[in-house]
């Protein structure tokens, strides 16, 4: 007997796949490496997990919320912008990382806005909460401090280098910062992906075209090289000797 239309209708119907869960787990943040399996559940579950497209805005400046927000998967950026709308990059944070303490620790609006680069999940802890550890758990309030003064020595440098060091200089400098975290040898860094030309010029308040500029001069020099996939710099030290020339160190 031939098939009813409803028969046939059920047989060319296909099952939609089913989309994969997301791993609402946050083992992997450094900030909560120290709590035990009890303590991390704890926390995941007080948590609102949330998945964000690449470029999508996570939390904007000003904006008066106070949750402390987990990178679970993917690559976000802190970025500020200026009064004429020029985008400044602050800083790239991997999975794995934290963002908006200084807002749950004193009470006051966001001093950044925060962006997707890649497809993200972040998981966004009450400051109620985020407080509460901290209490608990010194360890986590000690690995808090320890990345605050980070930040402010970074920013001293920064500040230091704007005021001090010209254009092609401040490009030299940020490509020592990216160096030194990539070490691929006592002498050599291997950078990846090759910072883009725009990330850079915006960090340290410059033109795409004098980075484009500054990073051939080195290529003739030879202390870097570009690959395929990967910003190769061959002498660390002559890198860090031009930097050092002209900021008086």
């Amino acid at each position: 007997m031939a098939p009813t239309r409803n028969d046939a209708g059920q047989r060319s119907r296909r099952k939609p796949a089913t989309p994969k869960p997301d791993s609402r787990s946050l083992a992997g943040i450094d900030l909560l490496a120290d709590l035990g399996p009890e303590e991390l559940a704890a926390v995941e579950t007080a948590c609102r997990w949330k998945r964000y497209l690449p470029h999508q805005q996570i939390i904007d400046r000003e904006n008066k919320s106070s949750d402390v927000f987990f990178v679970v998967e993917g690559r976000t950026r802190v970025v500020n912008y200026s009064f004429s709308g020029r985008g400044i990059i602050l800083d790239e944070l991997p999975a794995g990382s934290y963002f908006g303490e200084l807002a749950a620790l004193d009470g006051r609006p966001r001093s950044a806005r925060v962006v997707a680069l890649t497809d993200s999940l972040i998981a966004a802890l009450p400051r109620k909460f985020f407080l509460r550890l901290l209490e608990k758990r010194p360890q986590v309030a000690r690995r808090v401090m320890t990345r605050l003064a980070g930040i402010v020595r970074v920013s001293t440098d920064r500040i230091m280098e704007l005021s001090t060091l010209g254009a092609n200089n401040r490009v030299h400098a940020d490509l020592l910062r990216q160096a030194r975290t990539c070490m691929d040898g006592e002498n050599r860094a291997a950078i990846q992906p090759i910072p883009v030309h725009g990330d850079i010029a915006s960090r340290v308040s410059t033109t795409r075209e004098t980075v484009a500029r500054v990073m051939n001069e080195l290529a003739r020099k030879g202390i870097l090289e570009r690959k395929k996939d990967v910003l190769i710099i061959r002498d660390t030290a002559r890198l860090q000797e031009m930097v050092e020339e002209v900021s008086g160190e």
